[in-house]
């Protein structure tokens, strides 16, 4: 047995998500990572051991334009291009690699930190048994960073925590129970099945439950042709402490999993003599434990008002998603959902200990309420939380500060350093004095300053009310679609969405009644107007009306969404889960003609915001039918010094994406990135001079770094060619 000692800047325990995203964080920002992971493989819930599907802020396609960026982001659109099958050994091979890429991060798997030395409110070390090879391994640190799901670093350290559902009255929350009590959510483990092509035999073990006996045949779905995650009911243990009796949660899972194969394969009610189990969990997927306490508690009130906070680092969207303590035995519904309006803030001052000084948090045990933590629990959620974290707690040892004293007193350092790594933050402007491209000029070889989709692709009749969100920037001077008419009066209506994050209807702006002639093809013009204070969007309603039908194209124009209004199902309740508005014609749109706007201009790619917000904020070309090549351009008045360039492409993030096969889209890489570019830059006068070029883009962000310092006065970036999309776009270009 050896017993070593290791030292580096950062030492983040867990490797599922959050950890990895905690510690490529910090190593880009320039710290050295120690990440100790006490599985063989990474992504903890994610990882081929468990199989969870990554969920997060697009919540399954329910909420617009809220796919994660970011490291979560890159891991997303990697796993798309590499593993479009959804492989869960692919999965791991995307995570493994992402962290080896790192020279600045030492990864020890298969090493379980069991004890930890502290003294005077701080951690000194962590020490873990590396199975295997035998090796006793003491971290040292001057910043710990805990991502290990169940918080044993922070329990150890002292750190103040939660477990349970706290009562209404510590926080005000309707949904938590009026007297508290130990119940968390239970663990998870699933299995998938495969056809073997001729008939095979099940023998169960003695110990599989006969599901017949319980309520799991009537309140649970199943079916031949789930796998996976689309079990998550097969869930136990929440009114055990999940931890102390994780053994005795694993045996029952696998009982009741066995069980449910049982009545798949032997009772007669399904086709499934083909059917043979492929692979089954042995190491349960725990959802809840501790939640410690930092210097701010996120509750329910947080997530469904979207408060808007001092110091936002990362977002959710997952509706706030409680489960019964009862599990897979319970006689009522397997979960319960509020979905808030949009995507909501997640504060720094959430992802730290209030009390250890140098214990930062990330995952699922981060200080929020267990009413919120029904949110921020989902793994692409978690993800942000680490990359957060990662490099919040970088940022505050370059500088010398206490997570605290960076949270309240220096919160544009880690601010900068967010939005300088594309971090998946929204509402948050990049101010940072060191991009110098905040003083420069853009302008483009063309801009999409008249937007129209009119290559009609079918009709949709309006049957039902339908929603399309539109940019409005400067101001909407009515707009014009095509539509096939019978004869008839059609209502249209403009609603404000209120809140920039929000593609949902909240405040009757205006409305009109057309009457439509008989006819095919007619272009039809809407007299509605809006003149909003800041660049906004505008949720067009368009009233159901029998005899109309209006016409669908497949190239919409960038950063629009359609919905169609439903009606609650006679077993559905007006409830708080219910959400009337639901994406219709995903990568479609409507025939429509807008007036003049600015809300595709070159100047967008300087500053701003690098996702959705409050309209498209990015730069769009004119057809590449009508500019091939089309080209942006940085111009500064005087000459200035480079070193790198940061292009931020459109990673289309209303597209949802996801680690394993739940669904599956068209393509392996997202059409709306630009496949191949060129970058040049000159100083006035002089010729133009090659700085990078690019071919088979599939990721969203590219640095290029200068080999050495160039003065500048002009930088232009070339689009040869899309990965699909008709049009050119770029979200952001940034200059140090």
């Amino acid at each position: 047995m050896q017993q070593l000692e290791v030292q580096s800047d950062l030492t983040v325990v867990g490797g599922g998500l959050a950890g990895i995203c905690a510690a490529i964080g910090a190593a880009r920002q320039g710290s050295t990572v120690a990440l100790v992971q006490n599985r063989p493989v990474l992504g903890g819930n994610s990882s081929s051991e468990v199989r969870v599907w990554v969920c997060g802020a697009t919540a399954h396609g329910t909420q617009s334009f809220a796919r994660e960026t970011g490291i979560m982001g890159e891991l997303f659109v990697e796993n798309q291009y590499r593993n479009p099958l959804g492989n869960p050994y692919y999965w791991d091979l995307v995570l493994l690699e992402a962290v080896r890429a790192e020279p600045l991060i030492t990864l020890y798997l298969n090493t379980d930190v069991r004890s930890i030395e502290a003294a005077d409110g701080e951690i000194r070390s962590v020490t873990g048994w590396q199975m295997g090879s035998e090796k006793e391994i003491r971290f040292v640190s001057p910043v710990f960073v805990d991502c290990s799901g169940d918080g044993l670093v922070g329990a150890l350290a002292g750190a103040e925590y939660r477990t349970g559902r706290e009562p209404q009255s510590m926080y005000g929350e309707s949904w938590a129970p009026e007297v508290p009590d130990s119940n968390t959510l239970g663990s998870t483990i699933l299995f998938y099945t495969k056809d073997a092509g001729e008939p095979v035999r099940f023998v169960p073990p003695s110990f599989a439950r006969d599901v017949t006996e319980t309520a799991i045949p009537e309140r649970r779905v199943i079916r031949t042709d789930m796998n996976g995650c689309a079990f998550w009911w097969i869930e136990w243990g929440g009114s055990l402490d999940v931890v102390d009796d994780n053994e005795a949660i694993r045996d029952e899972l696998q009982a009741v999993v066995y069980g449910i194969w049982d009545y798949i394969k032997n009772s007669g009610r399904f086709d499934a003599e083909n059917l043979t189990l492929e692979w089954i969990g042995s190491v349960p997927g725990k959802r809840e434990y501790r939640r410690f306490l930092g210097d701010y508690v996120l509750t329910q009130q947080d997530v469904l008002e979207q408060t808007e906070f001092e110091d936002p680092v990362a977002f959710g969207g997952w509706s706030i998603d409680l489960h019964p303590a009862g599990g897979v035995y319970a006689s009522e519904r397997g979960s319960k959902h509020w979905h808030p309006d949009g995507i909501y803030h997640i504060p720094l001052r959430s992802l730290y200990s209030k009390n250890v000084r140098n214990l930062w948090l990330a995952g699922r045990n981060i200080s929020a309420s267990h009413v919120a933590f029904g949110t921020t629990r989902v793994m692409a959620t978690c993800a942000l939380l680490g990359e957060a974290a990662g490099i919040g707690a970088s940022v505050a040892l370059r500088n010398g500060l206490t997570p605290s004293e960076l949270a309240h007193d220096h919160f544009d350092l880690v601010k900068h350093a967010l939005t300088r790594a594309d971090s998946s933050v929204f509402g948050v402007v990049d101010d940072d004095p060191a991009n110098l491209a905040l003083s420069a000029t853009a302008t483009a070889s063309s801009t999409l300053t008249r937007p129209a989709a009119e290559i009609s692709s079918g009709t949709l009749p309006l049957t039902t009310d339908l929603g399309i969100v539109l940019p409005v920037d400067p101001a909407l001077a009515g707009f014009e679609l095509l539509v096939d008419s019978t004869g008839g009066s059609l209502t249209v209506e403009l609603h404000d969405p209120v809140k920039p994050q929000n593609y949902l209807p909240a405040a009757l702006l205006d409305s009109c009644a057309l009457d439509i002639p008989a006819g095919e093809k007619r272009w039809v013009h809407v007299p509605l107007n809006w003149s909003p204070a800041d660049p906004s969007n505008v949720f067009v309603v368009l009233r159901k009306t029998p005899g109309i039908s209006v016409h669908t194209t497949s190239t919409p124009l960038p950063s629009t969404v359609h919905f169609a209004h439903r009606e609650p199902a006679p077993e559905e309740q007006w409830t708080e889960q219910f959400r009337a508005w639901k994406h219709i014609l995903p990568r479609e749109g409507l025939c429509i003609r807008l007036g003049e706007t600015t809300a595709y201009d070159a100047s967008k790619v300087v500053g701003g915001y690098a996702r959705p917000y409050g309209g498209p904020n990015l730069w769009s070309s004119e057809d590449l039918a009508w500019d091939p090549e089309p080209w942006l351009q940085l111009s500064w008045p005087e000459p200035l010094e480079l070193s790198e360039v940061v292009v931020i492409l459109d990673a289309d993030v209303q597209e949802d994406l996801i680690n394993l096969h739940h669904h599956r889209t068209p393509f392996e890489t997202l059409p709306t990135l630009l496949a191949d570019y060129t970058l040049e830059a000159r100083t006035e006068g002089t010729d133009w001079r090659p700085i990078a070029e690019v071919t088979s883009n599939h990721h969203r962000t590219q640095r290029h770094l200068l080999e050495t310092a160039t003065q500048v006065t002009q930088l232009r970036l070339t689009a040869h060619k899309t990965n699909g999309a008709p049009r050119a776009h770029v979200v952001s270009i940034r200059a140090y």
